[in-house]
C-alpha cells in the first residue's frame, strides 16, 4: 500500500503498511465529497472540501505545501530576519507613542533615536541572530513593558516595578499570572519566535552579505541623525522632557540601576542601622496596663467602605462600635506594599525615604519604652523592610511560613488567635502589629464561602465585562475586614486595660472604575482609587476616660487631609505616651497640634504633590 510524499525531486512513493498482509478491511474509511481548488497566487494552491463518511460531515481547508515552503524560505532569508528583529525591538517604542502624554516631537524622538541605535548595533555583525541575542536585555524589557501596559494602560517600567519582582512571593505571582494570558500570548507570538530564529541563525552560521551590511549601516546613520535632531527639538520645545524619565529604553535602564542600588542598600540594612536608637521613653503611669495595636490592611480602598458613604453595607459591625473615629480624607504615599508598609511602620515618609536604610521601626521605639512587642503577618517573607521591622519584635510570626500552613491560603482569622494568645500573657505594656492579607486579589479567596454576602461572586477573568462579579467579591472581602476588626476590638474590650487600635491600608485598588479600565494596584502612575485608603482609630472606655484630650483631637482632625504614611508612626506613639525626638506632634492626628501639609505622593521618576 503506497502513498506519496514530497521531496526535492518531486513526488515519491512511501509505504503506509510494511506489507500487504498487514492491511485489513477495517482500515478502510469510506468517504465521499466534493471540493474546490484555486490558485491563490503563483505556486500557491488553496483547497476547500466538503466530505461525508461514517455518519460524519466536515470541511477540510488546505493550503498547498508550496505555501509552507514559501514561508520557510522567507524566514530563512537573513535580510528578512534583519528587518524582523528591528521591528521586534522597536515595538514598545511605537506602542508608548499611543499611551504616553508626550508632545509629538518627543514621540518622534522616542522612536527614531532608539531605532537608529538598534539599527546601527544590528550592522556590527553579519550574523543578525547573534546581534539579537546580544540585545536580549532589551527584548526582555520589551516583553516586560507589554505586560505592564496590559495591566496599567500606560507608563514605562519604574523602579518599584523591578523591586516588586524581588518582593512578590510565588503565591501572589501565580494568582496574577492567571489574568495575564492575553499579554503572555502577545509575548509568545512576538518575541519567542524571533529568539528561536535568532538562535537558528547562530547555530547554522548564516550570514548577511558585506554589501547588505554596508548599505544598512549607511541607513542606520541617517535614522540615528534624524533621531538626534528630533531629540534636540524635544528638549527645546518641552522644558519638562527628560531622557531618564521619557525616553524608552534609557528610562528603563536608569531605573534598573536605581533598583539594583536600592536593593544593595537594603541588603546592607543590618549593618547600616545597627547603632540606631530612638532613645524612647514612656510617660504614662508604669502601673497602668496598656495595649496598643497597629493593623496594616492590604489593598483596601476607602471608596468601598460604607463608613465613608459607600451605598453598600460593607461595614455593618464597625458602624455600631463606640469610640471609633474614621478619617475621611486620607491618601497613602505609595501604591505598593513593599514601600508603603515600611513607611507605616517607621518614622520614614515619602519625603525622606532614603533615611530608612539607617533607622529602625516603630516596634523598636516601643521596646525601648518598656513594651512587650509582637508582630504577626499573614504574608510571606519578601526580604524587605517589612521583614526587618517585624523581626524587631519580641514575638514575630509570619504564619504562612509555618511548616504546617506553608502553601495554604490562610484567613486573617489566624492572626486573631495569635493576638488572643499574646493578650493572655497579661503583660503590663503591650504593642502588637498585625499585617493582614485583607482584600488582595484574588478577592474571592479572602473570605469563606459562607461570608459571600454580595453575589454572584464567582471567580471570573479580570476583564471589564466581569466587573460586577469582581466588585461583589471585593465588597465581600471588605465586609470580612469589618468583621475581623470588630472581633479584634472585642478582644481588646475584654481586657482590663487602656487600649487603642489604629487601622489603615497600605494602598487601594483599581477595579475597572472609569474609562481607563485600570485593574489592580502598583501602577507607575497611581490613580485616586489606589491612593484613597481607610484610616480608623478606636479607643477603649478606659483610655477615653484617662486621655480625653486625645479623643477630642481625633474628632477635631478626622476631616482634615492626611498622608497615612507620614502620620501613623507619630499618631500611635502619641496615643501610647511614648516620647522620642523622632515624634512630631504636628504629624499626630491624636494631637491638637496636628497640621495639614501638602500630601506628597511618589511617582516613578518625579515627585508629585497632591492636595
Amino acid at each position: 500500500m503506497e502513498t506519496e510524499r514530497s521531496s526535492r525531486r518531486g513526488w515519491e512513493p512511501e509505504n503506509v503498511f510494511p506489507d500487504f498482509s498487514s492491511f485489513k478491511v477495517k482500515h478502510i474509511l469510506p468517504n465521499y465529497g466534493f471540493g474546490y481548488r484555486w490558485e491563490f497566487k503563483k505556486r500557491v494552491n488553496v483547497r476547500l472540501d466538503l466530505g461525508f463518511g461514517k455518519g460524519q460531515t466536515g470541511f477540510i481547508f488546505n493550503i498547498n505545501e508550496v505555501f509552507l515552503i514559501v514561508i520557510k524560505k522567507w524566514f530563512g532569508n537573513q535580510e528578512n530576519l534583519f528587518y524582523l528583529f528591528l521591528f521586534v525591538l522597536i515595538v514598545p517604542n511605537v506602542v508608548l507613542c499611543f499611551t504616553e502624554p508626550l508632545p509629538l516631537v518627543a514621540k518622534i524622538a522616542n522612536v527614531l533615536l532608539p531605532l537608529g541605535c538598534y539599527y546601527l548595533i544590528m550592522t556590527l555583525s553579519r550574523n543578525c541572530g547573534k546581534m539579537l541575542w546580544i540585545l536580549f536585555l532589551f527584548v526582555f524589557f520589551g516583553a516586560f513593558q507589554i505586560v505592564l501596559l496590559y495591566l496599567f494602560g500606560q507608563s514605562i517600567i519604574a523602579v518599584d516595578m523591578f523591586l516588586n519582582l524581588a518582593t512578590t512571593n510565588s503565591s501572589e505571582a501565580m494568582e496574577l499570572l492567571d489574568n495575564l494570558l492575553p499579554a503572555l500570548i502577545t509575548i509568545v507570538i512576538l518575541y519567542i519566535p524571533a529568539l528561536i530564529l535568532g538562535m537558528i541563525s547562530i547555530v547554522r552560521k548564516r550570514t548577511l552579505s558585506v554589501r547588505f551590511i554596508r548599505r544598512e549601516r549607511r541607513r542606520a546613520w541617517v535614522v540615528l541623525g534624524a533621531g538626534l535632531v528630533s531629540l534636540g527639538a524635544a528638549f527645546l520645545l518641552d522644558k519638562k522632557y527628560e531622557m531618564t524619565s521619557d525616553l524608552y529604553p534609557v528610562n528603563v535602564c536608569y531605573n534598573v540601576v536605581l533598583a539594583v542600588e536600592r536593593n544593595a542598600r537594603t541588603l546592607d540594612y543590618e549593618e547600616t542601622s545597627k547603632d540606631f536608637t530612638f532613645n524612647a521613653a514612656a510617660t504614662h503611669p508604669a502601673e497602668d496596663r496598656e495595649i496598643y495595636v497597629l493593623v496594616v490592611g492590604e489593598t483596601s480602598r476607602a471608596l468601598n467602605w460604607s463608613l465613608y458613604g459607600y451605598d453598600r453595607e460593607t461595614n455593618p459591625k464597625l458602624s455600631e462600635v463606640s469610640g471609633l473615629t474614621a478619617f475621611t480624607n486620607v491618601l497613602t504615599q505609595s501604591n505598593t506594599t513593599h514601600k508603603s508598609v515600611p513607611m507605616l511602620m517607621s518614622a520614614v515618609s515619602a519625603e525622606n525615604f532614603d533615611s530608612i536604610y539607617h533607622q529602625k521601626g516603630i516596634i523598636t521605639a516601643f521596646k525601648e519604652a518598656g513594651f512587650k512587642t509582637a508582630f504577626f503577618s499573614n504574608q510571606r517573607y519578601n526580604n524587605s523592610f517589612i521583614d526587618f521591622f517585624g523581626k524587631e519584635a519580641d514575638h514575630c510570626d509570619f504564619i504562612k511560613e509555618d511548616s504546617l500552613t506553608a502553601g495554604q491560603n490562610l484567613s486573617d482569622d489566624y492572626l486573631l488567635a495569635l493576638v488572643q494568645e499574646e493578650l493572655a500573657k497579661g503583660n503590663r505594656k503591650q504593642f502588637i502589629v498585625l499585617h493582614t492579607y485583607g482584600s488582595h486579589f484574588n478577592y474571592r479567596e479572602r473570605y469563606p464561602a459562607e461570608a459571600a454576602f454580595f453575589q454572584p461572586d464567582s471567580p471570573a477573568d479580570a476583564e471589564f465585562k466581569y466587573r460586577d462579579n469582581l466588585i461583589n467579591a471585593y465588597d465581600n472581602s471588605i465586609r470580612y475586614t469589618d468583621d475581623f476588626l470588630s472581633r479584634l476590638i472585642g478582644l481588646l474590650q475584654q481586657q482590663d486595660a487602656g487600649s487603642a487600635m489604629l487601622y489603615t491600608s497600605d494602598h487601594g485598588e483599581d477595579i475597572f472604575d472609569d474609562h481607563r479600565h485600570l485593574f489592580l494596584h502598583a501602577s507607575p502612575v497611581p490613580s485616586y482609587y489606589q491612593l484613597h485608603v481607610p484610616f480608623i482609630v478606636w479607643t477603649s472606655d478606659t483610655y477615653r476616660e484617662k486621655y480625653p484630650e486625645h479623643m477630642d483631637a481625633l474628632q477635631k482632625n478626622r476631616h482634615k487631609s492626611v498622608a497615612s504614611n507620614r502620620v501613623v508612626f507619630h499618631s500611635v506613639l502619641d496615643l501610647a505616651g511614648v516620647t522620642t525626638t523622632y515624634v512630631n506632634d504636628s504629624l499626630s492626628v491624636a494631637s491638637p497640634s496636628y497640621t495639614e501639609f501638602p500630601r506628597f505622593t511618589e511617582r516613578p521618576q518625579r515627585a508629585a504633590f497632591v492636595r
